[in-house]
């Protein structure tokens, strides 16, 4: 592999950038494109020497590399990827790429769900790694244990003694649904042959690419079709979605989530700034867990990645001892600063129930530290789902918890407003930024926690309340 030369087109999105920073962690020459490039990722590629072009001109069919690696931000119509095409180039996506060149040497344990791939991959990362597996990671967020979201384990990369077989090295990975590339429109995941996988919970999202629940249902049984009768398949059987897919047949073993005859969370028993629990497996307790991670969804993260840590081979005492040591991941939860008194956090949230179950989980943190201030909310409805508008009845019910809802309408054509009617006064609704801004500022007080929720960048939006609160 060293010596080879990768051009990654589309190389700026959390999968590609950090496929681009395995390979080059293996000593491949690698470049890339974009149409936008801005940090963090294009930081974290330079640092890694990688050069990153803007744009996907045809010119840069010139750079003859070795592979050309495609992710689905391409399309037909690109200069770049018709040219390619007509000079009959060697083109891979990157799942595929990820799967023939680096899965393959590994024993690869996979995260699936419409919600918490990355923070129960993060958890189970850490947790191998606590344990000294030092296993290689692709995460769709930065864990703040690891501060990369992609790195190839230290066993991978050590060359093995004439004669000796290569050490055995976990790979964990989110298996996301989405479709692969242009040229291939199967979900991501079934490139990903794990011996292990996670399989957390189950909704339609996606309505960019799917029509309904039971197009993903498909997707997600042609994914447990690949997966070895050797390995562990861990379900959580309370979500009706998994069930289906279950019943089309399974030939893996299967470990239930969430049911008294396989893994399950004992209720919560602490009041205090972490959340403590029991886990037990077949009914018998396993370990006790202080997780600094609130809330019953990411109570359903520990229990997913505990299971799966087990899975591999890592005690469950052990795995939920590791767990009062994670110091979560970037853009879930994240505290970007406080000024007055007032806490401005950022979280990854963009589907409705991500949105309530992260606004629970912050009000019950709030209530522990007994919290006079209010949680104002602020939501920009910026995924493909949310952007056509297939979820907008949902939308207010998913921020019921909390005291004021500011809403950003730029880049939608249906009508938040509308939307939100049911909140009432509490919900303020704006098209321009800047008004969006002043109003939130305007109606912050000392002691209040401002949770903004967008899977995008929201135009600087953090920083930017910071700097008008102070």
């Amino acid at each position: 592999m060293p010596g080879m030369h990768l051009h990654v087109i589309g190389i700026c999105g959390t999968f590609m950038g950090g496929l681009a920073q395995l390979a080059r962690a293996t000593g491949m020459r690698v470049t890339g494109c974009d149409a936008n490039v801005y940090p963090p990722m294009s930081t974290q590629l330079a640092d890694a020497g990688i050069e990153v072009l803007q744009g996907f001109d045809a010119e840069q069919a010139d750079l003859a590399p070795d592979v050309w690696v495609v992710g689905n931000v391409a399309r037909r119509g690109m200069p770049l990827i018709e040219t390619l095409l007509n000079r009959g180039e060697r083109i891979v996506s990157g799942p595929q790429w990820l799967a023939d060149v680096l899965l393959a040497q590994h024993r690869v344990l996979a995260v699936s769900g419409t919600h918490g791939k990355t923070t129960t991959s993060a958890l189970l990362a850490w947790i191998l790694e606590d344990a000294g597996h030092a296993p290689s990671f692709l995460i769709g967020g930065v864990p703040e244990n690891f501060g990369v979201s992609a790195r190839l384990g230290a066993g991978f990369l050590e060359r093995p003694s004439r004669g000796q077989p290569k050490r055995q090295v976990p790979f964990v990975i989110e298996a996301d649904e989405y479709d692969t590339a242009f040229f291939d429109k199967r979900s991501k995941f079934l490139h990903y042959r794990a011996e292990i996988a996670i399989l957390n919970n189950l909704e339609f999202d996606h309505a960019d690419i799917f029509p309904d629940l039971a197009a993903i249902e498909t997707q997600f049984h042609h994914w447990i079709r690949t997966l070895p009768a050797e390995g562990r398949l861990l379900v959580n059987v309370r979500e009706p979605a998994l069930e289906r897919v279950l019943q089309r047949g399974a030939w893996t073993a299967v470990e239930a989530l969430h049911h008294q005859d396989g893994w399950s969370v004992m209720p919560v028993t602490s009041a205090g700034e972490c959340d403590e629990f029991a886990i037990q497996f077949a009914g018998r307790q396993v370990g006790h867990v202080r997780s600094p991670l609130m809330g019953e969804h990411n109570r359903s993260n520990v229990l997913a990645a505990v299971a799966a840590a087990a899975a591999y081979g890592v005690q469950a005492e052990q795995a939920c001892d590791a767990i009062a040591r994670f110091r979560g991941v970037k853009r879930r939860m994240q505290l970007r600063g406080e000024v007055r008194g007032i806490a401005v956090l950022d979280d990854f949230a963009h589907h409705p129930t991500a949105i309530a179950t992260t606004l629970a989980g912050l009000r019950q943190q709030m209530r522990r530290a007994q919290s006079q201030g209010r949680l104002l909310a602020v939501v920009e409805p910026r995924s493909n789902t949310m952007k056509l508008g297939v979820m907008s009845a949902r939308l207010a019910p998913s921020l019921n918890d909390a005291d004021r809802v500011f809403a950003y309408s730029g880049g939608i054509d249906w009508d938040l407003r509308a939307a939100l009617v049911p909140l009432g006064p509490k919900a303020d609704v704006h098209q321009d930024l800047d008004r969006l801004i002043g109003a939130v500022v305007g109606e912050a007080r000392p002691g209040d926690r401002i949770l903004v929720m967008s899977n995008g960048g929201f135009g600087g939006i953090h920083e930017r309340l910071l700097a008008a609160l102070a």
